[in-house]
């Protein structure tokens, strides 16, 4: 057994050698050690801060753009944000035991569907720190145990973060190793990880696409994956000037480094503020890029506005970039986000009810809206606390990851001495 592989199955192992333990856990005993978790980060967040200053300057000796460092980046409103989101967790019905009763069969057994955690859950995720404590509460919430692998390039905070959390299970008793850090960043790993379906139960990657790509191929355990987000602005023709150019500002601008930001404006034909709109992105710093069969129907565009090709259409900047396209119609706009998008959050901004909902049953993604940001689309703005991501698929679960997400379902039958 070489290094790799010794270190790999011992992590997993030790997280399965106490799973059934985790699993058997009160709602009491699992708050008590979230708010051990979230006291813990707050008498560590100068140390946590000042740690993640490593990964910082090592990002910026790598010539990583403002979008990534801001991934990054923990200061003490994202520190406050991470112990709050354990707060709300705390706050949250407990999934495991729910249930209801099904029915009760003319043979006299009564069978009743309840759910109960998933396991071991293999995190696998890059460039947000704040992922470690999000993902560790919602497992431990639920009565899983989590392994984390965060990437290399914020390897000293999240090793920071869950050593803080490890420490504080310890301290209030609960098992320490129901959370655990893969702390080496060598692929071999996390190759070797994937392969331990003995162990693991559940992969969730969380990551650029190249990282879905490679987990999705290479596992041998179920996975779910949190893909990109190339989300749209679909602006109709009856859209409000005010709320088009609020909504598509903010969806784009509030924070273009996360998968929710829109990188795609849609415009009605006969928009008639198409110029405004446009000029509004710019005025944020925004480059706009529009194809030019689109560009000849908005009189009064600035010169010198970069071509949108097709590729742009299925890319995610994660950058004040956004490309921009004219449709004829809601059905038009509706065909290219089905088409180009990545299911992830879409949203129309009209003031016709029939073209709102025709927008919200045909688009095919995990997150529709009606007048409102892309940027919503969060665990913790949907009420669950946090998230482990945003899965982009239809199985098992879709959108926000939260409780219920991390939770399946068992049959539970209840019989008099019935035989068959």
């Amino acid at each position: 057994m070489n290094g790799f592989q010794e270190y790999a199955e011992g992590i997993a192992k030790r997280a399965k050698d106490v799973v059934y333990e985790v699993a058997g856990k009160s709602t009491t005993e699992k708050n008590t050690a979230l708010k051990a978790m979230a006291d813990s980060i707050n008498d560590h967040r100068a140390y946590i801060i000042d740690v993640n200053k490593k990964d910082l300057e090592f990002a910026g000796s790598q010539g990583k753009n403002t979008a990534y460092i801001d991934r990054l980046t923990l200061n003490d409103k994202r520190i406050d944000g991470m112990i709050q989101a354990i707060r709300e967790i705390i706050a949250l019905p407990d999934p495991v035991g729910s249930g209801n009763m099904i029915t009760k069969r003319p043979n006299g057994l009564k069978i009743q569907k309840v759910r109960v955690p998933i396991g071991v859950v293999a995190m696998i995720y890059e460039s947000r720190p704040n992922v470690t404590s999000d993902a560790a509460a919602l497992t431990l919430k639920s009565g899983n145990t989590v392994i984390l692998r965060g990437g290399k390039e914020a390897v000293n905070s999240n090793q920071a973060i869950a050593g803080s959390i490890r420490e504080a299970l310890e301290a209030v008793k609960f098992p320490r190793d129901a959370v655990q850090l893969v702390d080496r960043t060598e692929h071999e790993i996390v190759n070797i990880l994937l392969k331990l379906d003995q162990y693991i139960d559940l992969v969730i990657p969380r990551g650029g696409e190249s990282l879905i790509r490679a987990v999705v191929e290479a596992s041998r355990i179920p996975v779910i994956k949190h893909d990109k987000g190339v989300c749209h602005v679909y602006v109709d023709k009856s859209a409000d000037k005010a709320k088009a150019e609020a909504i598509t500002v903010n969806a784009k601008v509030s924070r273009p480094s996360v998968c929710n930001a829109a990188e795609t404006l849609l415009i009605h034909k006969d928009y008639p503020y198409a110029l405004q709109l446009i000029k509004a992105l710019i005025r944020n710093k925004v480059e706009v890029r529009i194809d030019k069969k689109s560009a000849k129907h908005i009189d009064g565009l600035p010169a010198g506005l970069p071509e949108a090709v097709e590729a742009d259409w299925t890319t995610e900047y994660l950058d004040y970039i956004i490309s921009a396209r004219v449709v004829k119609d809601t059905a038009d706009a509706i065909d290219h986000i089905n088409r180009y998008g990545s299911h992830h959050s879409d949203a129309i901004v009209s003031e016709d009810y029939d073209n709102v909902q025709m927008f919200l049953e045909r688009v095919d993604s995990a997150a529709v809206y009606a007048n409102a940001s892309t940027r919503f689309t969060d665990g913790g703005e949907f009420g669950l606390g946090a998230e482990v991501g945003i899965s982009t698929q239809k199985l098992h679960v879709r959108g926000p990851m939260g409780l219920d997400g991390l939770t399946t379902e068992k049959w539970v039958i209840y019989g008099g001495g019935q035989i068959r």
